[in-house]
Order: C-alpha cells, then sequence, then structure tokens
C-alpha cells in the first residue's frame, strides 16, 4: 500500500544571512505517516507548535487541510516521491485520497 510522509516543523532553516529558506529546520518536531488508498484517511493533528509541514507520498495523490477535512479525487494532487512545503495551523490534520 502507498504512504504519504508528514514531517511537521517549528520553523524554517536560515541562510548564511540569517534569511528563512524553503526547508525544515532540523530536527523535526514529530513525523507521521498515513495510507494512501481509495476512501480518504486523516493524519494525526498536527502538534501545538507545527507552523510547517512537509509532505512527500510515494504514489500520487490528492491532499486536503482541515480541522476535519475529508480529501477527494478533486482535491489539491500531490505527485509521486515529490515533496511539498505547507504553512500550517497547529492542531488541523491532513487528509489523504489516491488518485491519478
Amino acid at each position: 500500500m502507498a504512504t504519504l510522509y508528514i514531517t511537521e516543523y517549528k520553523h524554517l532553516a536560515p541562510d548564511l544571512n540569517g534569511r528563512a529558506v524553503l526547508a525544515g529546520l532540523e530536527p523535526a518536531a514529530a513525523t507521521q505517516t498515513v495510507s494512501i488508498g481509495g476512501a480518504s484517511v486523516q493524519s494525526a493533528p498536527f502538534a501545538a507548535d507545527t507552523k510547517f509541514v512537509r509532505v512527500e507520498a510515494d504514489a500520487v495523490c490528492s491532499v486536503l487541510f482541515a480541522v476535519n477535512p475529508t480529501a477527494t479525487a478533486s482535491s489539491p494532487r500531490l505527485a509521486a516521491n515529490a515533496a511539498e512545503y505547507f504553512g500550517v495551523a497547529p492542531g488541523l490534520r491532513l487528509a489523504v485520497i489516491t488518485n491519478t
């Protein structure tokens, strides 16, 4: 079964001049995985100090962020094996469903 990998971050990493770059500051605040299938599945709520997430799927899928999300094939699509960063609010969840 395909998997969605979620890495939670408190801060973005700084460059040599102290400006934020699009990379999470390690160590990550938390990590979790969610199985991708034909029905929408939710992640656990993001931690209270999470501000950014890195999301990567090993299969094409659609995702949706909300307090109680239900992803559909018309939700934003993620390509397989490509990482994306999103700014999020603490307590939100991410739902995922397979797509083509």
